[in-house]
């Protein structure tokens, strides 16, 4: 009699559609000589089949069997005591084994529980069973998410092989483990492994041979039932749970008029809209397990892209192959990875292969092309907005480290560009300001040379007139008239001789402005710019040396100044000399028209030629002062251009400073690097990445001090981290010496937090040494969080300070407060603590990350509630839970979710499905069971074809979440704050809506 076809579960032990491959008889034989089996393969591809028709054929030959399946007693927060005795109590059921666990279990408490185990297998299963025992575990993936480790188990199943050769009940005795895993990922130490003495046993595809039970049932339906099934064949590679699914679809076709071909029927039925048509679930559990794991997610789909068009990669064993063969996409044949089927590959093709890197990572098609470069192909790297719009996408992602290391390199790229771009525009302007200099020091010696060229027509003139007053009043007068007008020419050549040492000090100022410019470019660089920065110190020595010289000459144009002005005072003595003598001369003409009337005429000719050199010798006199006022003039250019050349000077040597404080600031900048990488290669990758980022950070501050402050006391932090305190207390001694610098703002936003920074690593160092110097510390970085709220607030944009900096210093004050004079204060800081987490939830609420939200709320009320220690709410706390508290919690989840998330929003759902208030756990019964899963079906906690109801907050579809919060599927499903209790979900619900009443919530 033929069964229908069965795809979703396992198959009954006599199911006549179940199809023998070469797999059971591997698995049989093995099994019956004794050796250790595990079946590791993809879901849904017959393993618990398998199973359960091995266990009938070994039960047939007289074997003993067991069948344990780790998920159905749940793995969440099971201790090791509890796992153990599942286990011992599953065999003690199975056997039906005459032994009281508990007390059996309290007799030998002094031992661990894995010696338990053992010591169970050897004192009591094989003393109590005296025929061959095969024990099978099943679902032996579910130990990854338990939360101690299992070496220890997998090195017990080992040690019971190795056993057989001293104690041979032992060769009675075998085990076989099935799931979804790889041996590395079940245990990483070879030494101990079990996996390297045992017999893998592969599941591959039906192939035609293998399949008459599944031809049976086709068989009268299609006028050649064997080709239908190699068509079927064709189209699955054989997977068990898509062949016996195809197998339905076509016995469907059959009765209908019109029957379709294989390839309509696939198409139509899986492949089209194949999300809504999947159930039960399989395409979708694939997609699941190749994207669950973000940092993944992007090898695995590369590596599958490479399949998907080559055909084939060679197989090399490594991690993400591995997980590829887990999830069924592809098939190991020939120690090459091939497509596992056409219905894999027609609906997971190139174009969803693209979409789901496209959501991973924006820039998926340069990434991929810099990778295959060896990470050395600058032009993939991306620039502009596009480099903006991955980094923002980025921001709160878990990327992986070729990720992160392709953006850095983009942006690094990108600061080269930009550098190399100011460069070349500040080389054109330097060539455009010389090319304006030189024409303008050009028009300014034109002007001068005429200037001259009219000066010494004047003096000719000058000349020609004394040349006659000397010939009337002698050779004196003609020398005195020539050496006014050397002072003349003197003083124009000590004037244009000034005027170009005035340019020169222009142009070196301009020269100090342009270096001044390259300081402020040099702040922006990484250690490309060290080269610039030396060769701006050594153009800044010669803009110092140039204005060095600019300022001698200067000196040089004061000597010739006032040489020209005490040559300027004697010609005017000169022509006062000139004055007396024609006095003189006018005696003696008078004299002389006394003593001779005949003279008369000669002598009033005579006086007039001296009133003419009278007045001439005034006009020298006049002259003279022009030139002394000429001179004094020049004096006060001279007296500019040195005080220009002192500020030339100042500036150059500020710029020295500069690139001194800009070299120390590169410096520690590296180091901090350094450092981050050392903890990296420690295995300390957020200590390593916080590094980095306290180095990024730096360069947002413009003061040299507080720049210094803030990566000493990363460096300091992170010394300590790498357990170095000797190297920790140098620096953050030295931190601190640059933060009480008297010149920074104490109210500067900045410097306030490099505050909170510095004190809250300098606690870690004085914690152990000096307890009351530690809470002095806290305490001044607590007063700048009281005082300046607003400055420390870690929630803004682009923050130097973190909420995990806000958070260390109030715990660290409440570690610290411990006597009771300190008590008002504690709780002061506490109820600082609390603002602190309400402000965080209502970030995270604001910026839709529900995860993080819930999680915040959880620990939120373990603290309100004082239970952080025990960390759990048991029914007095949920009484007793303060009602304001609560309000606000609600609040914020209601108003930012949008009335769709909330504990107020539970209550009603809660309420409205028939479930009891206050309901303790001994007061439960099964109509409030079924009441309970009512309310979980309601909010969205049921999972899987059989509905089970979720056990932790992992479980819950958080893509799904954010995808569409308003769905009702997931309406009221979050907060779950009652995951970690010692208390069953349930009632824990009940007294947390009653308490919801009783605040009027």
């Amino acid at each position: 009699m033929f069964d229908e076809y069965r795809f979703s579960g396992s198959l009954p032990e006599n199911a006549s559609t179940y199809v023998t491959r070469e797999a059971d008889k591997e698995l049989y034989e093995s099994l019956t000589a004794g050796k250790f089996c595990y079946v590791l393969n993809s879901r849904q591809s017959g393993k618990s089949s398998i199973r359960v028709r091995t266990m009938r054929r070994l039960r047939d030959a007289g074997v003993e069997c067991a069948a344990i399946d780790l998920s159905a007693g749940g793995v969440q927060n099971v201790t090791p005591e509890q796992w153990y005795v599942d286990l011992i109590d599953n065999l003690i059921e199975t056997f039906a084994l005459d032994v009281d666990l508990a007390e059996w279990w309290v007799k030998n408490k002094l031992h661990s529980e894995v010696t338990r185990f053992r010591k169970f297998i050897e004192e009591v299963l094989l003393v109590e069973v005296k025929e061959n025992i095969v024990i099978f575990i099943d679902e032996i993936d579910s130990v990854l998410s338990l939360n101690f480790p299992t070496d220890d188990f997998f090195a017990l199943i080992r040690a019971c092989h190795n056993q057989r050769v001293d104690n041979s009940d032992y060769n009675r005795l075998t085990f076989c483990l099935l799931g979804v895993a790889s041996p590395s990922n079940l245990i990483q130490d070879k030494q101990r492994t079990p996996f390297n003495i045992g017999r893998a046993i592969n599941l591959k595809g039906f192939q035609l041979h293998e399949v008459e039970p599944l031809r049976k049932g086709l068989e009268g339906k299609f006028p050649d039932s064997q080709v239908v099934m190699q068509e079927i064949l064709n189209w699955t590679g054989g997977q068990p749970f898509l062949t016996q699914k195809l197998c339905q679809f076509m016995v469907e076709e059959s009765e209908k008029e019109n029957p379709r071909t294989v390839e309509s029927v696939v198409k139509s039925r899986i492949i089209e809209s194949w999300e809504s048509q999947d159930e039960p679930e399989h395409l979708r559990t694939i997609r699941s397990r190749i994207l669950r794991d973000e940092e993944r997610a992007g090898y695995l789909l590369d590596l599958y892209q490479q399949i998907h068009s080559h055909g084939d990669v060679v197989n090399n064993d490594s991690a993400e192959q591995s997980e590829l063969l887990l999830s069924g996409l592809v098939d190991k044949q020939q120690e090459k990875l091939i497509l596992f089927n056409r219905i894999y590959q027609e609906v997971f093709n190139q174009n969803w292969v693209e979409a789901e890197l496209k959501k991973l990572r924006p820039y998926s098609e340069a990434f991929r092309a810099w990778v295959a470069s060896g990470c050395v192909d600058e032009s993939r790297l991306l620039r502009g907005n596009a480099l903006k719009d991955a980094e923002e996408w980025g921001k709160n992602k878990n990327l992986s480290y070729q990720d992160k290391q392709f953006l850095a390199a983009s942006r690094e790229k990108e600061i080269q560009e930009e550098i190399a771009a100011r460069e070349i525009e500040a080389q054109l302007e330097r060539e455009r300001k010389d090319r304006e200099a030189t024409e303008e020091r050009n028009l300014l010696l034109t002007e001068a040379n005429k200037k001259a060229k009219r000066q010494i027509r004047n003096g000719s003139a000058v000349l020609l007139l004394a040349l006659l007053v000397a010939a009337i009043l002698g050779v004196f007068a003609a020398t005195e008239g020539n050496k006014a007008l050397k002072a003349q020419e003197r003083f124009q050549e000590a004037n244009t001789k000034a005027i170009e040492a005035n340019k020169k000090v222009e142009y070196a100022n301009r020269k100090a402005e342009e270096e001044g410019k390259k300081v402020i470019a040099f702040k922006q660089q990484t250690q490309q710019l060290q080269t610039i920065a030396n060769a701006a110190k050594q153009q800044a020595q010669q803009a110092t040396e140039k204005a060095k010289e600019e300022k001698r000459k200067a000196e040089q144009a004061q000597i010739n100044a006032n040489d020209a002005n005490q040559k300027a005072t004697a010609a005017i003595k000169q022509a006062q000399n000139a004055e007396r003598n024609a006095d003189a001369a006018n005696q003696k003409a008078i004299v002389a028209k006394k003593q001779a009337g005949v003279e008369q005429q000669k002598a009033e000719e005579s006086q007039k030629i001296a009133d003419d050199a009278n007045r001439k010798a005034q006009v020298a006199k006049k002259q003279a002062q022009v030139e002394q006022r000429k001179a004094e003039e020049s004096q006060k250019i001279a007296d500019d251009a040195n005080r220009q050349a002192q500020a030339a000077k100042k500036q150059a040597d500020s710029l020295e400073t500069q690139l001194a404080l800009g070299k120390k600031d590169v410096e520690n900048v590296q180091k901090l690097s350094q450092l981050a990488g050392e903890l990296r290669n420690n295995n300390l990758i957020s200590e390593s990445d916080e590094a980095l980022k306290q180095a990024g950070l730096s360069f947002r501050v413009n003061d040299h001090n507080l720049k210094q402050a803030l990566l000493l006391a990363s460096m300091s932090q992170a010394y300590q981290q790498l357990k170095k305190p000797d190297d920790a207390r140098i620096n953050i001694t030295e931190s601190l010496n640059y933060l009480q610098d008297k010149g920074n703002n104490i109210n500067s936003e900045q410097k306030l937090q490099i505050q909170v920074l510095v004190k809250n690593t300098e606690v870690n160092l004085l914690y152990k040494e000096d307890k009351t110097k530690a809470i002095e510390a806290y305490q001044q970085a607590y007063n700048i969080i009281k005082l300046y709220p607003n400055e420390t607030n870690p929630f803004k944009n682009n923050q130097i300070i973190n909420a995990q900096n806000i958070e260390s210093v109030h715990r660290g004050l409440l570690n610290l407060l411990t006597n009771k004079n300190q008590d008002n204060f504690r709780q002061e800081v506490r109820k600082s603590l609390k603002q602190h987490f309400f402000a965080e939830l209502e970030s995270f609420l604001k910026g839709k990350q529900w995860q993080e939200a819930e999680e915040k709320t959880w620990n939120m009320m373990l603290f309100i509630a004082n239970r952080e220690e025990e960390f759990y709410l048991d029914y007095p706390q949920i009484e007793n839970f303060s009602c304001p508290a609560l309000k606000q919690i609600d609040d914020y989840w209601v108003q930012n979710s949008k009335g769709n998330f909330g504990f107020s929003v539970q209550k009603k759902i809660w309420v409205s499905t028939g479930n009891r208030l206050g309901i303790k756990l001994e007061d439960w019964n099964d109509n409030d069971e079924k009441n309970y899963l009512r309310f979980a079906s309601a909010v969205g906690w049921l999972e899987g074809v059989e509905r089970q109801p979720i056990w932790y907050l992992g479980d819950l579809e958080w893509e799904r979440i954010k995808k569409d919060p308003t769905s009702p599927r997931v309406r009221g499903g979050i907060p779950v704050v009652f995951r970690r209790d010692r208390v069953t979900v349930g009632p824990s619900l009940s007294f947390l809506a009653l308490r919801l009443i009783n605040c009027n919530i």
